[in-house]
């Protein structure tokens, strides 16, 4: 299939590298992963054609050949591997934004561009992701890891909700910072606080992307943990 009609979410299976032209554009390739490159490109102005050629480079740059294909690594090490490099990072993450945000917030509270509310909108999204990481942890990928995705049917839909919930609570985030850049002039705070969250926005996006276009649709499958 062209590039230009391939979905953004197997462009992101596909092509190491994929997903940081995405972030580049701010495509959205994991709750929108469904899109494709020509539609959501498209709905944005952007130049598809050149965004279509970067992402070929990709595919041909020998140097992407070592790069671990999450599509075909079996189950348990993909599973490990969304743990310590995502569920790790988001409760290392938060704690530190949140005071960050809390600290622009108090300092620069008569500032036009103060992103008032950020804290609290990040202390929610802190809570939601804890519950729903440790959902995770305790039933589902227990499940997954043994071969069972018989069985993971009903959670994998409640996570792809959640999911959804998530890209909801991003869209805020962005909403709240104008998309995490800090006005003239900034503090070295404000910028160290935008600069973090511009990292939570990519890392979160891309534990999405792993979970609802790799992970879970191999467990539909009924994938062997093995395989």
């Amino acid at each position: 299939m062209n590039t230009l009609d391939q979905s953004l979410g197997q462009l992101a299976r596909d092509i190491p590298g994929a997903t940081a032209v995405f972030h580049a554009h701010q495509l959205d390739f994991c709750c929108g992963g469904q899109h494709s490159l020509r539609d959501a490109a498209g709905r944005k102005g952007l130049d598809v054609t050149a965004i279509a050629m970067r992402l070929e480079a990709l595919r041909a740059d020998p140097a992407v050949a070592d790069a671990a294909d999450w599509s075909r690594e079996p189950l348990p090490r993909l599973i490990d591997h969304v743990l310590a490099r995502f569920h790790t990072r988001h409760r290392e993450q938060l704690p530190e934004l949140i005071r960050l945000a809390l600290r622009v917030e108090q300092v620069h509270a008569a500032h036009p561009d103060c992103p008032t509310g950020l804290a609290d909108h990040l202390r929610d999204m802190q809570q939601e992701l804890e519950s729903h990481m440790q959902k995770e942890e305790d039933v589902l990928f227990p499940i997954l890891a043994m071969g069972q995705g018989a069985r993971a049917g009903a959670p994998i839909t409640v996570m792809r909700m959640e999911h959804e919930q998530h890209g909801q609570a991003l869209a805020r985030l962005d909403a709240l910072t104008h998309d995490a850049t800090p006005p003239a002039g900034a503090c070295t705070t404000w910028r160290a606080l935008y600069a973090g969250l511009r990292t939570l926005r990519e890392d979160l996006m891309e534990h999405i992307h792993l979970e609802n276009n790799i992970l879970f649709e191999r467990a539909a499958a009924r994938e062997p943990a093995h395989a």
